[in-house]
This record gives structure tokens, sequence and C-alpha cells, in this order.
């Protein structure tokens, strides 16, 4: 009886960890652990790495190819990618949040392809290692400033980091861009900053950002967004520095105030999800 009363205590300690807070899913338990884990692509794009390349990338940064168990306990707190990539054991799969039609065939949870017997195919990378330098995470607060690796000094080359911001069911995202000095090219082909009015970079595509001129502010259709950096193996620049607050969604009137004023772009659609 004693022994059962025990175990009832700690999977009620466990529960009451889980679960919604202002509208957000949030679990205490993983979260620490959980912001180790991050997706990494090869420099020629999606889908270019074999299982010794990854581990390479991994190992590069100091960290170490993640588990399935630590990819399971990020996407526990949201992190959602839409894209395939290697684990330890050479196990590969994708964590899922949200179900659609496009990414995870409506399912949630680890989209799981085994362990690989040929280690030659090419896939992404999960890696995980907790004392990484800042480059990404996930955003759940109201609002929040976050800046490019090692900012205000100049970012480092070869960088992919990915920010995905999730708040209440209801609620927008207004970005803005505090400061901003990123590589600057034509086509913004060497370093650039994407945004992505989802939660994920497949779909909602908004802009693709470099040189030193402030970019517009960025109203999302919902609760979601997501922001990939990217820099190249030569030249580097100041970075930058972005706040985003969550606002309700604009009236009529707010959104002609706004676009006469030409300082903020209002992007119109359905919310996201919870």
């Amino acid at each position: 009886m004693i022994v059962l009363i025990f175990f009832f205590v700690l999977l009620w300690d466990e529960a009451q960890s889980w679960g919604f807070k202002n509208g957000v899913l949030h679990n205490s338990i993983w979260l620490e652990r959980a912001a180790g884990v991050y997706h990494r692509e090869a420099r020629a794009g999606k889908y270019q790495l074999t299982y010794a390349e990854a581990k390479a990338v991994c190992e590069y940064e100091g960290g170490q190819l993640a588990t399935y168990q630590q990819l399971e306990a990020a996407r526990k707190i949201g992190f959602h990618v839409c894209a395939a990539g290697w684990m330890a054991k050479g196990r590969v799969g994708y964590p899922i949040v949200k179900a659609g039609s496009s990414c995870g065939f409506g399912k949630t949870g680890i989209v799981d392809y085994g362990i690989r017997l040929n280690r030659s195919e090419r896939w992404d990378v999960y890696c995980y290692n907790p004392h990484a330098k800042e480059c990404g995470g996930i955003f759940t607060d109201a609002k929040h400033i976050f800046k490019s690796p090692g900012y205000p000094n100049e970012y480092e080359n070869k960088l992919i980091c990915y920010w995905h911001i999730r708040l209440k069911y209801g609620q927008r995202i207004h970005l803005q861009f505090l400061d901003f000095d990123v590589e600057e090219d034509t086509a913004c082909m060497a370093d650039f900053l994407e945004v992505y009015d989802s939660y994920d970079d497949v779909t909602g595509f908004v802009g693709r950002y470099c040189g030193d001129e402030l970019p517009d502010d960025i109203i999302s259709t919902g609760n979601l967004m997501t922001l990939k950096f990217l820099s190249d193996a030569s030249v580097t620049a100041g970075g930058f520095q972005i706040k985003y607050v969550a606002v309700d969604p604009p009236s009529k009137s707010d959104k002609k105030n706004a676009t006469s004023q030409g300082n903020t772009h209002f992007l119109s659609g359905k919310f996201g999800i919870m």
C-alpha cells in the first residue's frame, strides 16, 4: 500500500508539470534538457549528410547525435521541424507538434524511419549539446528579445540557427528589428535571415533579409512564426537584435494607418495552433 501511494505521488507530480500554461503547451521537466536539441542541415541544402558527416557536424560544435528520447523530449515542449535527420545509432526521424497533411502524415510525435542499414543515405541531423552557444531557440513568452550568436560582436561563419515563436491561440506576433547588420550581397545568397509565418521553414515564407538596413516590422497571421539565420564560410558582420511582442489582431483601421505610415507589414490569414 505504501509503495502504491509513493508511485501515485510521483505520477501526480509529473502530471502537474505538464499541461497548458497561459494557453501554451509546457513541460517544466524537460525544458532545460530539451533546449540542447537542435536541427542542422548541410550548407549545400536539405538532405545532404551521410551518417558519418552528420556525426561530424555535431562533434565539430562540441555536441553529439541526439537520441530518440532527447528529440521526443524537445518535441514535447514545442520543437517542430519538418525535416528528417540522423539521430544516435543510425536512426532517422523528425519531430512533429502540429499535425498536417504536408508533413508528418497527419500525425504528431516522432516520425520514425527506424535504424538505417545504409549509412550512406543522405538526411539532415539532430544534435544534442546543452552547453552549445546560443543559436536559435523556442520562445513562448508574451515578449522577448533575441540576438544573433555573439551579438554585439560579429557572428561566426557556417551557422544555421532557427528561432521558433509560439504564443497563445488568438494572439499575433509583432516582430521588430532593433539592430540589423548581415553580410550584404545582391540576392542575399551569402548570409541571410529568413522569416516564415508558420512553425517551420516549409510554408509561410515572408522574406529574406541581409545588409544593414532595418527591415520593416512584421505582424504574423497567427500565433506562430519561424526565423532562420544562415551564414556562409567567409565574411561576417555585426549581427542583429530582434524583439517580438504578443498583440491582439489588428482592426481594419489599424491596418490602414500602418500601411499609410509604411513601417509595419501586416499579414492576413488564419490563426495557428494552441
